[in-house]
């Protein structure tokens, strides 16, 4: 098989985690929801039929080894390229290939692209071809939502795979399998076991990656003093801590800040506080973070309470005041007060409601009885007649009268909750209402318009 990117190195010099994977489908670790048996993947393999497909999912979790494993299965040939670093030549390079792989050999060709959500639209474009003709079986890789990022002529072509976050169980069984490897004759405490898998958190890759880190680490301290033991202290010592899993443009990053969101609309102030400190912990901007939650005040709490928006808007001054770490104790207290707030998104759907209505209706005059007389003309065309100052009616309220365009009906786009304020809002407009009606049937009565 030839791969376009891969190098022959002498085993020794190949980094950990080329050395570890996996050469058959048997060591593959995790993603059991497609390789057990009688899972989708794991029948592809029994069958022996390549298909095309997208394997989605966060870094380290097997994307590059089950496509390595594809070809090996199928006797295909395996033509690798990187999104990053490749461009429509390199896809013309690869078509030519398996070309003559399929003249020459017999033989099928897979394309694997990885990160394929990097290739634009017309490198997509330039593959797409020759899949739908069978030259070449296209598996991409990504981390990103094909959704989003890959076309949808490709996208209808390919099966999308979904694959998980290794667990603490499948990757405490990949440390003893790196362990095995370099440090076969240490012992890890279960305090350093486990602080090696909350470390990696999910990525297979990286916890390869730290075992080799603390191998190296141990042998530049042997030459000095050797540790009796791998404790705690010299593991944070050895390893320099990587933030987790997050990507500020990225999947994770939506992911994050709709679970934050949906939580503090739940008024579930320990999950909501959970997904925040996530996000800072990934190294979100907290000035985002404030955004968004002014945004939550508005969307979710509304005139539920409206102390909400004053809330949320003294912690995100706060912030600025202050910075970072302890302007981040206010947002925290904010998301807090959202979260146990009384909710109400009858003011956002009001708007959005008002908003779409106004977008597909026609342009009604104003009324005159509503209009400003500013001239003595438009006194004369009637312009602000009748109009009653609410002002001098009773209660500061004018009974009956009307605001809308003459041949508009009543819409009730706002519909106050029972939570809350908005409960007395409710009340108070139901009292109003009843007094229009009052109004206008005395009118009636009594021989007027309305």
């Amino acid at each position: 098989m030839s791969d376009l990117f891969t190098v022959k190195v002498p085993q020794a010099s190949q980094p950990l985690a080329e050395r570890l994977r996996p050469k058959t489908l048997d060591e593959v670790i995790g993603q059991r929801h497609l390789l057990g048996a009688g899972k989708p993947l794991a029948t592809a393999f029994h069958l022996g039929k390549p298909h095309s497909m997208i394997l989605w999912g966060p870094p380290g979790v097997g994307k590059t080894t089950l496509a390595r494993l594809m070809a090996e299965a199928f006797h295909a040939e395996f033509i690798a390229l990187s999104a990053v670093l490749s461009g429509v030549k390199d896809i013309r390079d690869a078509v030519i290939q398996a070309e003559n792989a399929q003249a020459q050999l017999g033989r099928s060709t897979i394309l694997f692209v990885d990160e394929v959500h990097r290739f634009n639209k017309a490198q997509q474009d330039a593959f797409l071809p020759h899949v739908e003709s069978g030259l070449l079986t296209f598996i991409g890789a990504t981390t990103e939502n094909p959704s989003f990022e890959v076309i949808g002529a490709l996208l209808s072509r390919a099966t999308v795979y979904v694959l998980q976050p290794l667990s603490s169980e499948e990757l405490a069984q990949l440390l003893d399998r790196a362990l095995a490897a370099v440090l076969p004759e240490r012992a890890l405490s279960e305090d350093v076991r486990q602080i090696l898998v909350a470390y990696a958190d999910g990525d297979g890759r990286r916890l390869i990656n730290l075992v080799e880190q603390l191998s190296v680490a141990l042998e530049e301290a042997a030459q000095q003093e050797k540790p009796d033991e791998i404790d705690l202290a010299f593991v944070e010592s050895a390893l320099a801590r990587s933030l987790r899993r997050f990507d500020k443009g990225g999947e994770a990053f939506y992911d994050q800040i709709s679970a934050l969101h949906k939580a503090v609309r739940g008024s579930h102030p320990d999950a909501a506080l959970y997904w925040f400190c996530r996000m800072l912990d990934g190294g979100v901007d907290p000035r985002y973070l404030a955004r968004r939650i002014v945004r939550m005040a508005w969307e979710d709490i509304g005139l539920a309470d409206p102390r909400a928006a004053q809330i949320v808007n003294n912690a995100a001054e706060t912030y600025e005041r202050l910075g970072s770490p302890e302007g981040e104790l206010a947002l925290a207290q904010a998301v807090l007060y959202l979260s146990v707030a009384p909710k109400s998104n009858a003011g956002y759907m009001a708007y959005g409601a008002a908003r779409a209505f106004i977008r597909e209706d026609s342009s009604r005059p104003v009324p005159m009885h509503l209009r400003n007389a500013p001239t003595r003309l438009m006194k004369e065309l009637g312009y602000g007649h009748d109009y009653r100052y609410a002002h001098d009616e009773e209660d500061g309220y004018a009974a009956g009268e009307t605001y809308l365009p003459d041949d508009m009906k009543e819409p009730n786009w706002y519909r106050p909750t029972s939570r809350g304020l908005e409960a007395k809002i409710g009340e108070k407009l139901a009292e109003l209402r009843r007094r229009d009606r009052e109004a206008v049937n005395k009118r009636r009565a009594a021989g007027g318009k309305k």
